[in-house]
Protein backbone atom coordinates (compact mmCIF):
# COMPACT_ATOMS: atom_id res chain seq x y z
CA UNK A 1 0.00 0.00 0.00
CA UNK A 2 2.73 2.57 1.08
CA UNK A 3 4.47 1.74 -2.23
CA UNK A 4 1.27 2.25 -4.23
CA UNK A 5 1.32 5.68 -2.82
CA UNK A 6 4.71 6.50 -3.70
CA UNK A 7 3.47 5.49 -7.00
CA UNK A 8 1.00 7.90 -7.41
CA UNK A 9 3.08 10.38 -5.81
CA UNK A 10 5.71 9.61 -8.42
CA UNK A 11 2.96 10.18 -11.25
CA UNK A 12 1.32 12.99 -9.84
CA UNK A 13 4.73 14.99 -9.56
CA UNK A 14 5.85 13.57 -13.14
CA UNK A 15 2.16 15.03 -14.41
CA UNK A 16 3.01 18.21 -12.95
CA UNK A 17 6.60 18.62 -14.82
CA UNK A 18 4.39 17.57 -18.30
CA UNK A 19 2.03 20.31 -17.74
CA UNK A 20 4.86 22.88 -16.77
CA UNK A 21 6.76 21.38 -20.33
CA UNK A 22 3.35 21.66 -21.80
CA UNK A 23 2.48 25.42 -20.58
CA UNK A 24 6.18 26.45 -21.82
CA UNK A 25 5.49 24.62 -25.39
CA UNK A 26 2.53 26.08 -25.71
CA UNK A 27 4.44 29.72 -25.44
CA UNK A 28 5.74 28.42 -29.20
CA UNK A 29 2.36 27.66 -30.66
CA UNK A 30 0.87 30.53 -32.69
CA UNK A 31 -2.60 31.56 -33.24
CA UNK A 32 -3.22 33.64 -35.85
CA UNK A 33 -6.78 35.84 -36.55
CA UNK A 34 -7.57 38.33 -38.29
CA UNK A 35 -10.88 40.79 -38.95
CA UNK A 36 -13.27 39.39 -42.43
CA UNK A 37 -11.88 42.21 -44.30
CA UNK A 38 -7.87 42.00 -42.94
CA UNK A 39 -7.92 45.27 -41.70
CA UNK A 40 -6.46 43.43 -38.44
CA UNK A 41 -4.76 41.10 -37.56
CA UNK A 42 -3.55 40.02 -34.62
CA UNK A 43 -0.63 37.39 -33.56
CA UNK A 44 -0.90 35.43 -30.09
CA UNK A 45 0.62 32.17 -28.42
CA UNK A 46 -1.79 29.88 -27.32
CA UNK A 47 -1.24 31.36 -23.66
CA UNK A 48 -2.42 34.03 -24.66
CA UNK A 49 0.24 36.60 -24.80
CA UNK A 50 0.35 38.98 -27.57
CA UNK A 51 2.73 38.53 -30.05
CA UNK A 52 1.90 41.39 -32.79
CA UNK A 53 -1.02 43.46 -34.19
CA UNK A 54 -1.49 45.18 -37.47
CA UNK A 55 -3.96 47.59 -38.30
CA UNK A 56 -4.59 48.80 -42.11
CA UNK A 57 -3.63 52.57 -41.90
CA UNK A 58 -7.21 53.35 -43.20
CA UNK A 59 -8.14 52.59 -39.44
CA UNK A 60 -5.75 54.93 -37.80
CA UNK A 61 -8.49 57.89 -38.81
CA UNK A 62 -11.52 56.63 -36.65
CA UNK A 63 -10.47 55.60 -33.29
CA UNK A 64 -14.33 54.26 -32.29
CA UNK A 65 -13.78 51.79 -35.64
CA UNK A 66 -10.32 50.74 -34.71
CA UNK A 67 -11.05 49.72 -31.10
CA UNK A 68 -14.18 47.93 -32.59
CA UNK A 69 -12.07 46.18 -34.30
CA UNK A 70 -9.53 45.32 -31.97
CA UNK A 71 -11.58 44.22 -29.19
CA UNK A 72 -13.57 41.61 -32.27
CA UNK A 73 -10.64 40.03 -33.46
CA UNK A 74 -8.27 40.02 -30.23
CA UNK A 75 -11.65 37.99 -28.93
CA UNK A 76 -11.83 35.64 -31.51
CA UNK A 77 -7.86 35.32 -31.33
CA UNK A 78 -7.92 34.82 -27.29
CA UNK A 79 -11.33 32.12 -27.88
CA UNK A 80 -9.11 30.51 -30.09
CA UNK A 81 -5.70 30.32 -27.94
CA UNK A 82 -7.84 29.37 -25.08
CA UNK A 83 -9.33 26.19 -26.68
CA UNK A 84 -6.27 24.73 -27.66
CA UNK A 85 -4.52 25.87 -24.25
CA UNK A 86 -7.27 24.08 -22.31
CA UNK A 87 -7.28 20.91 -24.71
CA UNK A 88 -3.52 20.65 -24.01
CA UNK A 89 -3.95 20.68 -20.93
CA UNK A 90 -6.47 18.80 -20.20
CA UNK A 91 -5.39 16.08 -22.00
CA UNK A 92 -1.72 15.87 -20.37
CA UNK A 93 -3.39 16.27 -16.75
CA UNK A 94 -5.92 13.41 -17.83
CA UNK A 95 -3.33 11.08 -18.86
CA UNK A 96 -0.76 11.65 -15.48
CA UNK A 97 -4.40 11.17 -13.55
CA UNK A 98 -3.65 7.97 -11.45
CA UNK A 99 -6.17 5.01 -11.65
CA UNK A 100 -7.78 6.15 -8.24
CA UNK A 101 -10.95 3.47 -7.55
CA UNK A 102 -14.31 5.71 -7.44
CA UNK A 103 -12.68 8.44 -9.55
CA UNK A 104 -13.61 7.08 -12.95
CA UNK A 105 -17.25 8.51 -11.97
CA UNK A 106 -16.65 11.99 -12.41
CA UNK A 107 -15.74 11.07 -16.09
Amino acid sequence: MFGDMMNMMGKLKETQQKVEDTKKRLDTVLIDEKSNDDKVKVTLTANRTIKSITIADELLADKEELEDYLILTLNKAIEKATKINEAELAAVAKEGMPNIPGLDMFK
